[in-house]
């Protein structure tokens, strides 16, 4: 494979701290109090717009809202309540010297995404960063996958050459809509069997098993 697509959080990230506490404040704006933040990792991934509606049971224009509330602790706190997976940097060094074209593809808003880089240091290896708007567009990972593909300028014939690597089964489906490669990572948020049921091509354990596979494939 070529072009890695790669989702961001709960795969290069582990963002359970802000993400957790920023759903927290946003629950918290609709008279709704988490006892335990644990329960909100399920948000770690999908399209918050999704995971309100499906957890808490809101319409739309209240999801919207929730959103926007997130976005208050997000973009002032909660963006770098957020570390880097010890052997992410090597990673994404080794497959860049393989000659290998670094995506981002990620559901949180692009310009969140491309501050988290640059605060880390994974900016270098990245060639295109895709990502939702600020407004909620463009927010399911198909789209996010489509847009990355259309930034890097491919053709038909190159997506045998793409692979898409995430820890949730979002990536996967976004993956299988796009005629595209799926790596599901097992390091990071999916439930038990969640990436085998939405059918990755290929599952990866570690890092470093993530790292090998990529470098064969």
């Amino acid at each position: 494979m070529d072009y890695l697509f790669f989702d961001l959080d709960g795969t290069l990230t582990d963002p359970k701290e802000g993400i957790t506490k920023c759903v927290d404040y946003a629950l918290k704006h609709f008279g709704i109090h988490t006892q335990n933040l644990e329960t909100l990792t399920k948000f770690i991934g999908p399209p918050l717009l999704d995971s309100f509606m499906e957890f808490y049971g809101f319409d739309a224009p209240k999801a919207k809202l929730a959103i926007e509330k997130f976005g208050e602790r997000f973009s002032a706190t909660g963006i770098f309540e957020n570390r880097v997976y010890p052997g992410v940097l090597s990673m994404l060094q080794h497959l860049c010297d393989a000659g290998k074209t670094l995506a981002l593809a990620s559901s949180k808003p692009w310009v969140f995404s491309e501050r988290i880089l640059e605060k880390y240091g994974l900016s270098p290896y990245f060639s295109v960063v895709s990502g939702s708007e600020l407004d909620g567009r463009r927010n399911a990972k198909a789209e996010v996958i489509a847009e990355a593909f259309k930034r890097l300028q491919l053709s038909e014939k190159d997506r045998s050459r793409c692979i898409m690597v995430g820890d949730r089964k979002h990536d996967i489906i976004g993956a299988k809509a796009n005629h595209i490669a799926s790596l599901g990572v097992r390091f990071g948020y999916a439930q038990d069997g969640e990436l085998e049921a939405a059918g990755a091509d290929y599952i990866t354990n570690t890092i470093e098993q993530t790292e090998a596979l990529l470098l064969t494939l």
